[in-house]
């Protein structure tokens, strides 16, 4: 694997440097202040859309999917830009139409849509027209196991019936939230796999209500359009709303995870950079005890620590990139567990010793420690929890143990 960065990569990183510096941060004050000032507390603000019309016409969009429908990057160029996203994760992603739940979603539209369902619903998000919501996650099972998950797909002639309840269902609050894609069984007699379908639910359907936004530590997460309760109540859809065939959903939702996992350790990479930048910096603003913070013992330690995981995971996501590209998301299997388990823990723990530095002012409104520490820290459910990609790592390296011992 070669460390260095292509050409293409530089010139991108170049450019989304500048636009950082020009647009991103200086904006981030004015999204806040139109946050505060919107009627609708779930809608985007203005701000966003100068944003995301700049961007765009200087190139930098749809970095995070490949082939003819994106950029047309790899992942392992994607990498470096995905992480300079992650220094302003509220604004960055978004202005580039790289942000999550659409990414995924759109990656599906591009595996797994029909002409059809790519003409009406891939091109809107690609256009940065439209947001979308991905239902997956129930309130009345343990949805980390998808083999769980009870709301019911039903063929009833020319129509699907869809009947259940969701939530945490990230950005469907948001007014522009127009496509969901719905996970659901459609045939419990099928193998455990093959029990689950994925249809596209338009969100004016009959039957399908958004109900209230779910709070994360006490967060809205409103910017985006929050993380719904959903109720679905024989919604009907047409047949042709199914995407590629019944039974497929399990397998849809795998390659969905693969690449929706690495793009979020990508931008957790910025996000711990910014946090290191912003303890360096109080630590060597204020005093204590007669001697600047930064000068005390264990903040030096932590600053060291910091400095050493976040090279750490930048290497292993980077190595993730290139083994998906090289040999696909299966051959990346073990990486992509391992980064899904280490980047948020040791992001975490940056984090957690940024607001330690920051006393008062890092459980505040006035930095974004306190609200980025949150979001890192559900990253540990979102996605399978950690223990789900411990088992599934730990299943893995035994079996060439056992192949071994049956020998």
């Amino acid at each position: 694997m070669d460390f260095a960065y292509d050409a293409k990569t530089e010139e991108l990183r170049e450019k989304l440097l500048a636009f950082m510096d020009s647009h991103i941060y200086p904006a981030e004050p004015v999204f806040r202040q139109q946050l505060e000032e919107r009627e609708n507390p779930w809608s985007s603000v203005p701000i966003v859309a100068e944003l995301k019309a700049e961007a765009r016409k200087r190139g930098l969009w749809n970095f995070f999917l490949p082939g003819d429908h994106g950029a047309g990057l790899t992942n392992l160029q994607y990498a470096p830009l995905a992480e300079i996203t992650g220094r302003s994760p509220h604004l960055a992603p978004t202005a580039l139409n790289c942000a999550a739940p659409d990414t995924g979603n759109m990656e599906v539209l591009a595996m797994f849509g029909s002409d059809q369902q790519r003409k009406q619903w891939l091109q809107p998000l690609l256009d940065g027209e439209i947001r979308s919501a991905f239902a997956m996650t129930e309130p009345d099972v343990a949805s980390s196991d998808a083999r769980n998950i009870s709301t019911s797909i039903k063929r009833d002639g020319d129509e699907y019936v869809i009947n259940g309840r969701k939530w945490y269902i990230s950005g469907a609050m948001n007014p522009n939230c127009q496509i969901f894609i719905v996970m659901g069984k459609s045939d419990e007699e099928a193998a455990p796999h093959q029990q689950q379908s994925m249809i596209l639910v338009p969100r004016d359907t009959p039957g399908l209500t958004v109900k209230r936004g779910m709070h994360v530590f006490g967060y809205t997460d409103g910017d985006h359009g929050g993380h719904a309760e959903v109720e679905f109540e024989n919604c009907r859809v047409p047949a042709e709303n199914l995407l590629t065939e019944e039974g497929s959903g399990f397998a849809i939702a795998q390659a969905r995870l693969g690449a929706g996992r690495i793009h979020h350790c990508m931008r957790l990479i910025g996000m711990a950079e910014r946090a290191l930048e912003l303890l360096c910096r109080r630590t060597m603003s204020r005093s204590t005890f007669g001697k600047p913070i930064a000068e005390q013992g264990v903040v030096q330690d932590w600053i060291a620590e910091s400095r050493v995981r976040i090279e750490l995971q930048r290497l292993l996501v980077l190595k993730t990139a290139w083994l998906m590209d090289t040999v696909g998301n299966r051959g990346a299997h073990t990486e992509i567990q391992a980064i899904k388990i280490s980047t948020p823990s040791a992001v975490e723990w940056i984090l957690d010793k940024a607001i330690q530095a920051h006393g008062a002012g890092g459980v505040s409104q006035d930095f974004p420690l306190a609200e980025l520490w949150a979001g890192v820290r559900t990253l540990r459910l979102a996605d399978g929890p950690d223990e789900v990609h411990k088992r599934s790592l730990a299943h893995r390296e035994l079996k060439k143990y056992r192949t071994e011992s049956a020998r």
